[in-house]
């Protein structure tokens, strides 16, 4: 699954090979206030998926007639495309009226084929599910399954995370999942990667006390980025238990092979996360050798 999309896009980067502002640290996203979406793309400029249209066969366009009605949350739409409108709040009194009920909510950002939230949905009845995914193909896969298997406890939004999170009301999640983000390889693009201060701030208020977000990647060096953002920003436990060796200096596409050869050091993961499925994506990332970095940060 790729929440980002698989895609590069070499022109999207600055004239002198970067593609945005500086880091930004958690202070500056805002703490726990709510940003706009104008706001966090201020914060944030660059867009960490490239979306590219695709088709959808007869199978997922009779799919998305039948179920987009009943599974595809109809939320009021922003200035540009795949964006909500500022003024729009998705708190508990809109999980209410799309869910009927009152459940914790599961979020996760990326649903690629929407397999491993439709299985989490079917062996959790007693919790809610939001699928976030930005490409055709993935959100039909969703309803399809949605509507095969008669999830009532899952629902999808076309939305793009950067934008959509800062709308989230303030605890309204237990759980946010990001699975097998997009690992943006280049290094001049390295600040594409969703995993940055300001998107965690708001991923942490969104979180209510003691939600988790859950990350994973089966990219050594996008790891290594995971912990050099999340380990030391306040407000948030790592709850890893075991020691994993990595690079202390990040390779990108070029000169990946050089990572062995770097300085390392050991950092703390969490074990593979039960409740998610083995994918064809997983699948494939492990037939090509891959190690799987799960992460779990709590918020305190």
């Amino acid at each position: 699954m790729r929440v980002d999309g698989a895609a590069e896009a070499d022109g999207a980067a600055t004239a002198d090979g970067m593609t945005g502002v500086g880091p930004v640290t958690a202070a500056e996203a805002g703490g726990e206030a709510r940003l706009s979406g104008e706001e966090l793309q201020r914060l944030h400029p660059v867009k960490s998926f490239v979306r590219r249209s695709a088709r959808l066969d007869d199978r997922l366009q009779r799919a998305w007639d039948r179920y987009a009605g009943h599974y595809l949350l109809d939320m009021p739409s922003g200035a540009r495309d795949l964006e909500v409108a500022d003024d729009f709040t998705f708190d508990a009194a809109f999980v209410r009226r799309a869910w009927g009920n009152d459940h914790d909510l599961v979020i996760e950002i990326g649903s690629g084929q929407g397999e491993n939230v439709a299985a989490a949905a079917a062996a959790h009845p007693e919790l809610n599910f939001l699928a976030l995914e930005v490409y055709d193909p993935g959100v039909a896969h969703a309803l399809l399954f949605a509507g095969r298997d008669g999830l009532e406890n899952l629902r999808v939004a076309q939305v793009d995370a950067q934008g959509f999170v800062p709308h989230l009301g303030d605890g309204v999640a237990g759980e946010v999942w990001t699975f097998f983000p997009d690992p943006w390889p280049k290094m001049r693009h390295h600040k594409r990667r969703i995993v940055q201060p300001a998107f965690a701030a708001q991923v942490r208020r969104a979180l209510r006390d003691g939600g988790v977000w859950r990350i994973a990647t089966d990219i050594e060096d996008y790891a290594l980025h995971v912990h050099e953002v999340m380990d030391g920003l306040d407000g948030w436990a790592n709850d890893g238990t075991l020691a994993v060796s990595l690079p202390t200096e990040h390779v990108g596409k070029g000169n990946a092979e050089d990572a062995a050869g770097l300085p390392h050091a050991d950092f703390v993961e969490s074990p593979r996360f039960e409740g998610r499925i083995l994918t064809n994506f997983e699948r494939k990332g492990l037939a090509a050798g891959r190690v799987i970095h799960d992460f779990t940060y709590r918020r305190v």
